[in-house]
């Protein structure tokens, strides 16, 4: 959902389940992607795109202790969106109505036996 969401507000095109990808020089990519049916290869013209990926894609890495530490103290550039040639909508989306508590819930009760039960399901919660 994340990917698909993100394709739309950015006006990029999707590719979802991806099991191989192949750049090439030209900025464009083909895509293996997992289907029901067996394998689907889809050809993206240009890049950028969004590419959400199946579980065989890669080898998962596992972190060692050191690499966490080292991780830590990394410096992570900060890129200006403009620079990258890129429009993103910035405005919110979505807007607030309102917002309000629930109302509280009725104590549950207890009772001694299926009769009991069949009997307040039907007279007084009227679900039956």
């Amino acid at each position: 959902q994340t990917a698909g969401m993100l394709a739309g507000m950015l006006e990029w095109p999707q590719v979802t389940f991806a099991a191989k990808i192949d750049v090439h020089d030209d900025k464009s990519c083909t895509v293996e992607r997992e289907t029901d049916a067996g394998t689907e290869t889809l050809h993206i013209p240009k890049l950028p795109a969004v590419i959400s990926c199946d579980l065989r894609l890669n080898e998962p890495r596992y972190a060692t202790l050191p690499n966490i530490m080292k991780a830590k103290k990394k410096k992570i550039d900060v890129i200006d969106v403009d620079s990258e040639g890129t429009s993103i909508r910035m405005d919110p989306m979505i807007e607030m109505v309102e917002i309000y508590e629930p109302e509280s819930r009725k104590g549950g009760i207890m009772v001694s036996d299926v009769d009991e039960l069949i009997d307040k399901l039907k007279n007084e919660a009227k679900v039956i």
